[in-house]
């Protein structure tokens, strides 16, 4: 079993219930979506191939409980469940970041799943499997990645249509540089929305440095 990777890297988590929790971050390389703010684009391509083994050694060598796989779309590999499963295995905490476009049914229970749904801006928002939300369990997180008051307004919505805050928990986000966060912070409260600010912390303490 062998899996194409970007990088392996420790940091802190910078989003999420998690947000500031040392981190061990696998990032799989390649991706089917193309969205218009994506932060990742370095991933697309290029990377290593790894063995699970050799995987699991690097991630056990710092020492930190916590593991995010994140991409590109990390369930575009089909290693991608094995993997997850064996972290869990090895006693991690483990989350996966997808962006919702593909089925997380066949994914390990014990994995917190953060379901980034696309919104209009993103410019894949027709690839959203809605039928994704059916699984969501309380542990599990969706974000919606907000670039303008159009986004906000359609994620409100959709947010409402398919009751994804009785499943889990609901992240409204700021595209970095787009849309300000006290911006987006004082609609929240003027909606009186449920919902959970978030910013990217790894963002504000390093910028744009990939691997961070």
């Amino acid at each position: 079993m062998r899996l194409k990777i970007t990088e392996i890297f420790h940091s802190i988590q910078g989003e999420g219930l998690t947000a500031g929790v040392p981190t061990v971050f696998v990032r799989l390389t390649g991706c089917p979506l193309r969205c218009s703010y994506c932060d990742t684009a370095y991933a697309f391509s290029g990377g290593e191939y790894l063995d699970l083994g050799a995987i699991l050694r690097q991630v056990a060598a710092y020492g930190t409980s916590h593991v995010t796989v994140t991409g590109g779309e990390p369930l575009a590999q089909a290693g991608c469940l094995p993997l997850l499963s064996a972290l869990c295995d090895a006693g991690h905490v483990v989350s996966l970041e997808t962006s919702g476009a593909l089925d997380v049914t066949p994914v390990d229970p014990r994995v917190v799943r953060v379901l980034d749904l696309k919104t209009p801006s993103s410019g894949e928002c027709g690839r959203n499997l809605y039928s994704n939300l059916a699984q969501l369990r309380a542990a599990d997180q969706v974000k919606f990645v907000l670039a303008d008051r159009a986004d906000y307004d359609w994620a409100v919505q959709t947010a409402a249509q398919h009751g994804i805050g009785q499943r889990a928990t609901v992240l409204f986000s700021p595209v970095h540089g787009a849309l300000d966060g006290a911006v987006l912070a004082q609609w929240m409260l003027d909606d009186r929305l449920p919902y959970r600010l978030q910013l990217q912390l790894h963002k504000l303490l390093w910028g744009e440095e990939p691997g961070r």
